[in-house]
């Protein structure tokens, strides 16, 4: 397929996509959740349903209905992402549970939508599409290819902030977040588990603990965040240079490759 045909039909599959999540999102959701009497059922579902647009996309982009979990970086991995994931938020539980109380008033659903329904759908929108797509199977280089997933990404948190300092700040946070979640996916072999075990354990204890009630947090709370950070991207070189395996993000992959 030539380049101008894959972004035409990128661009057209993504539209469809966020027209059908902004229109019938909300009312899937509340849809479901009625039928079903489960908040997260309803979520997870009404996430399932608006995504089918890109899916369908990405088999008309690489001309098969078949593997389409690989394309997605979904076919393997498991066990890596989860213990990555698990050793680099290693300071944020500790620290967490030191010095912040447990949220009390946690229900289930709650969980569940905002850790796992949440970085698992969040992830194959703005990583394994919205930046995957594009970084993998086009000449674009790592940073055409991540700026517009990342700007959507922190777009999206935005509701989080109740004026113009905390917009500022959960943007600017949120977008680099997307940033290095699209570099840990790239690094670790476009395994997507990676990201989002990432994505989803950051998310719990934020969730579990009594810290903030949106994305930016106090002092403290960040200072163990950004340990996270640095683990996940110290132990990524570490691992790749110890195994003697190529960078896949370098001077050479900036703009193009």
């Amino acid at each position: 397929m030539n380049r101008l045909k894959f972004y035409l039909i990128f661009i057209i599959g993504f539209t469809v996509y966020f027209l059908i999540d902004a229109n019938f999102f909300s009312l899937l959701k509340m849809q479901i959740t009625s039928l079903t009497g489960s908040k997260a059922v309803g979520h997870i579902l009404a996430y399932t349903t608006t995504l089918l647009p890109l899916l369908i996309t990405i088999s008309v982009l690489h001309n098969t209905y078949e593997n389409i979990p690989k394309k997605l970086g979904l076919s393997t991995g498991i066990i890596t992402g989860i213990t990555f994931a698990f050793l680099c938020t290693l300071p944020m539980l500790v620290a967490y549970g030191i010095k912040f109380s447990y949220q009390q008033q946690l229900s289930f659903n709650t969980i569940i939508i905002n850790t796992i329904s949440s970085a698992f759908f969040e992830e194959i929108i703005y990583r394994a599409f919205l930046f995957g797509q594009l970084y993998r199977f086009t000449r674009l280089g790592f940073l055409p290819s991540v700026l517009l997933g990342s700007i959507l990404f922190a777009i999206a948190h935005l509701y989080q902030s109740t004026d113009i300092l905390e917009l500022i700040g959960i943007f600017s946070i949120t977008f680099i977040g997307s940033v290095l979640f699209s570099w840990i996916f790239s690094e670790w072999k476009f395994n997507l588990w990676t990201a989002i075990f990432l994505h989803c354990f950051m998310n719990l204890y934020w969730l579990i603990f009594n810290i903030d009630s949106n994305v930016l947090g106090g002092t403290y709370a960040n200072i163990f965040r950004f340990s996270t950070v640095f683990l996940a991207i110290f132990g990524t070189i570490c691992y790749k240079m110890e195994k003697k395996i190529p960078f896949e993000i370098g001077r050479e992959t900036w703009w193009k490759h």
